[in-house]
């Protein structure tokens, strides 16, 4: 189903423009029905009946205008894993067997969870830093549903939420983020104390648990409760702007420091990409984010930052399935990703050392 609907669009539709930095903007938000106990204590009659109830109330939507609806276990394997790839599912909804669905916009920057953590995860994903319009669209979405559905919601707690974590506004306001030069510089580990004694959370590219690979970072907000929605996005905007500062700084320094050197590990993954036979995920991962950088300091043309931030997400192992129109094993994965990236980075220039200068 949604393997055949996402088949060739990496190579059919332009992406947007990429920035340095920062990647993506996303906003969620966790709901629940009040006259339904959570998905983790409720029956599945009653999950059922949460589908249905929420699916109903999100019929004609505004905004979900030619939306997709399916159950989660009408998907396959591989849909699954393409969806939690693109970051429109979270890797827990992949695994329910019954009783749980998705709606997804037709833009694919909107998917709604159903019967996840929660009855319902209302979350919108957009390019860049962009909280202004990620929040308008998702808190649009939210009145929406609420005039169709009664929310659980407590006068002193909030929104009442599966974990507890999530009470109050029942928002995660998250950026990920391209962090090269803090993490080259080793001053990574410093950030990430640093911004958790702010409340503020720091995973890796599929969160929870998962590696930053790529030197990719997912930054999100810890609070929920006691603040509002704008105070929160507020707070967590002023952190992200000293991170990128931060990020600035250590590139410049990397620069001024040891130029040839890091020209050289710039060099060495564009050959790489460029001649590989077998390579894994997380190795391709590191070479595009090289690319990245020397997009970013004008080694290469600005068009290979957004090959690189449309391959981080091809190259995972369901996209590699994807491209190949079936289920590929481990082994044949590698080399199909390989002859993917040589063809892609075949006519990639030299690259140019002063570019930054």
């Amino acid at each position: 189903m949604f393997h055949k609907i996402f088949s060739g669009e990496g190579s059919s539709k332009k992406g947007p423009k990429s920035i340095p930095v920062t990647l993506s903007t996303r906003i969620r938000l966790a709901r629940n029905l009040k006259e339904f106990p959570f998905p983790g204590r409720a029956e599945t009659s009653q999950k059922r009946a949460v589908l249905s109830k929420c699916m109903e109330a999100m019929s004609g939507l505004k905004g979900l205008n030619e939306s997709m609806s399916v159950e989660v276990d009408d998907l396959t394997e591989l849909d699954r894993q393409i969806l939690v790839e693109k970051h429109l599912i979270s890797p827990e909804l992949s695994q329910v067997e019954e009783g749980s669905g998705i709606v997804l916009s037709e833009d694919r920057n909107c998917c709604i969870m159903i019967n996840e953590e929660d009855h319902l995860r209302i979350q919108v994903l957009r390019p860049g830093l962009d909280f202004g319009s990620v929040w308008k669209r998702v808190d649009e979405l939210d009145t929406g549903i609420d005039s169709a559905v009664s929310y659980a919601f407590d006068g002193d707690l909030g929104f009442l939420t599966a974990c507890p974590t999530n009470l109050g506004t029942g928002m995660r306001a998250s950026v990920m983020m391209h962090l090269p030069g803090l993490v080259m510089s080793k001053n990574m580990d410093k950030v990430i104390n640093a911004v958790n004694q702010l409340g503020i959370a720091v995973r890796g590219l599929f969160g929870e648990g998962s590696d930053a690979n790529g030197s990719i970072f997912q930054i999100s907000n810890q609070q929920t409760l006691g603040e509002s929605e704008g105070a929160i996005i507020e707070r967590l905007d002023n952190t992200l702007q000293n991170i990128v500062r931060q990020e600035n700084f250590a590139r410049e320094k990397l620069l001024q420091d040891d130029r040839f050197r890091l020209v050289d590990k710039i060099s060495r993954a564009v050959g790489n990409l460029k001649t590989c036979y077998l390579i894994q995920s997380s190795e391709a991962m590191d070479h595009l984010s090289l690319i990245r950088l020397a997009a970013d300091f004008k080694m290469i043309p600005e068009k290979y930052r957004a090959l690189a931030d449309r391959m981080f997400i091809e190259v995972q192992p369901g996209h590699v399935q994807l491209a190949a129109g079936r289920q590929v094993d481990p082994a044949d994965r590698d080399h199909l990703r390989a002859e993917l990236l040589r063809k892609e980075f075949v006519r990639a220039p030299l690259i140019n050392p002063g570019g930054a200068s």
